[in-house]
């Protein structure tokens, strides 16, 4: 069904979130930042119980932690793919690059990049469809291990985040002599070629974003967002973010957006094509949790709750109201405002204060029959121990329309308004099955699995397999299924849940959990 068939059912339709005539027929080309569940397999399982049907290129052209994905097949398989497709939900990183990891290693020159934007210009340029493109502004981590930056940022990576955020401070304000000096410090201590080779590609980086704004406002694209990926208030992607937002001062916000997190963006993206095919625009209520709330500043962000979580909901399709909302986003943030990893010593399944009160306002919205989805970020990569023990002895968790505590805040709270607003659309038992899913990755595996398992590798000596488990993925993999599946069976909610679980990067940070029961429509 194409979309202008579409826009006549729209025209018939209210745009209440709760109507029941949507367009069960709509076709979704997906180009995914690459083949990690939260990417891809993840995204297309949120969609398609509510009639999507996510159209993906063979997996071979897609980035994986082996390869980087074929910027030329994937664009060919666009071109191809096109003629019948309602929509397109793509990474640019992907038809650039090669993906995400590609974007901050390759070696392409300036030429090859523009060469790949002209090409995705011009398919822009003809095609009928819809295009909703993502992008993303390097990232700047304080510090990583494994494969997915250069070589040499494991060792000068600290001394590179470290000059980035004087030089961001630099331009923002006037440097005390002391930084001016440290500054110097690390230009003098630092290889010149790594310096450079990291700065070069950063400006590639930028100069590519600058062309697909370019490329957003001659109306190429139906909508575009760019992606911080991980980076903090004072860093090279904090610099360019704000360099990047002062060439958007008049552009429509339903037509850009700059928005905090990358890997939720395919799936924030599709529901908003979901959303304007169907002619709804979800009216979305953020309630958070007592304490700093709004005022949180997460790990790995620039920007409060306050300034991320509205963009996020309208770069859904969403818009933020106080009242008669279609949807409460429940937003679970630590009490002090202070955002650790899962893996932190204080994340005891035993809740304080904050929690008890923000479970029974919880409690109490269900009984009055709202529709909650709940983002658990008041830690980093997983769940709250604490706030989940309880939450799961008081209420029904199945009554809730999503649960997500993964990876970033940002990544988190987009999949929760994304899953939130797909589960109007879908069978209760899909529902149920995607949060199951989620509590098993963010929570069990996420929060305990992967701290008992990282616990076992230091002691041992074995601490580099966190970031490649190598020869020893068959025993780390069973000894993480004994342990995620031993807490499965302890909550009524997930004891009966058959699932297996994968290491789709060969690394402990992420997982794929596959749920293998049969799953019934009704």
């Amino acid at each position: 069904m194409k979309l202008n068939k579409l826009l006549v059912i729209a025209a018939l339709n209210t745009t209440l979130f709760t109507s029941n005539v949507y367009a069960k027929d709509l076709q979704i080309l997906f180009i995914p930042l690459d083949n990690r569940p939260v990417c891809s397999s993840y995204v297309k399982e949120s969609v398609e119980p509510a009639g999507v049907k996510l159209i993906m290129p063979p997996d071979k052209l897609i980035a994986s932690h082996l390869s980087s994905g074929n910027p030329t097949a994937l664009l060919d398989w666009l071109k191809e793919k096109s003629i019948h497709a309602d929509a397109a939900v793509i990474s640019t990183d992907s038809l650039i690059y090669g993906g995400l990891v590609a974007s901050r290693t390759h070696n392409e020159s300036t030429q090859v990049l523009n060469a790949r934007v002209n090409a995705l210009a011009e398919l822009a340029r003809d095609t009928k469809m819809k295009i909703y493109a993502f992008s993303t502004i390097m990232r700047t981590p304080r510090a990583s291990k494994g494969r997915v930056e250069p070589p040499y940022y494991s060792e000068v990576g600290p001394s590179i985040f470290a000059y980035s955020e004087l030089l961001d401070k630099k331009i923002q304000s006037t440097l005390p002599i002391t930084e001016k000096l440290t500054i110097q410090a690390l230009e003098r201590n630092m290889k010149k070629e790594n310096l450079g080779d990291w700065l070069e590609r950063r400006k590639k980086n930028y100069d590519i974003n600058r062309s697909l704004i370019r490329l957003s406002l001659m109306n190429r694209f139906h909508y575009l967002a760019i992606g911080k990926d991980d980076n903090s208030p004072h860093s090279a992607t904090h610099l360019e973010s704000c360099k990047l937002g002062r060439e958007l001062f008049d552009v429509p916000k339903n037509q850009l957006a700059i928005i905090d997190g990358v890997d939720q963006l395919g799936l924030l993206l599709i529901a908003r094509a979901y959303n304007e095919a169907n002619g709804l625009t979800p009216k979305v209520q953020i309630l958070y949790a007592p304490g700093s709330g709004a005022n949180t500043l997460p790990q790995y962000s620039d920007a409060t709750l306050y300034d991320s979580v509205p963009v996020q909901i309208s770069a859904a399709g969403g818009i933020r109201t106080d009242a008669n909302a279609d949807m409460l986003l429940a937003i679970n943030s630590p009490s002090d405002g202070i955002v650790k990893d899962s893996t932190y010593s204080d994340n005891q399944p035993f809740p304080n204060v904050a929690n008890r009160n923000f479970i029974a306002q919880l409690q109490q919205l269900l009984n009055e029959n709202k529709k909650i989805s709940l983002a658990d970020i008041s830690y980093s990569n997983g769940a709250d121990n604490g706030f989940m023990e309880t939450l799961s002895k008081n209420v029904d968790l199945g009554r809730f329309s999503a649960y997500n505590g993964w990876n970033t805040a940002d990544n988190a709270i987009g999949y929760a308004i994304a899953q939130g607003m797909f589960a109007e659309h879908m069978s209760e038992n899909y529902k149920h099955k995607l949060i199951r899913q989620r509590l098993i990755d963010d929570w069990y595996y996420q929060s305990n699995t992967r701290l008992a398992i990282s616990k076992e590798l230091s002691k041992s000596g074995r601490e580099e397999l966190k970031y490649d488990l190598g020869a020893s993925q068959k025993l780390i993999l069973q000894n993480a299924a004994d342990i995620t599946k031993s807490m499965a069976k302890k909550y009524n909610f997930t004891k009966q849940t058959n699932f297996t679980i994968n290491f789709p990067w060969n690394r402990l940070f992420e997982v794929d959990i596959a749920i293998t029961d049969k799953i019934k429509k009704k």
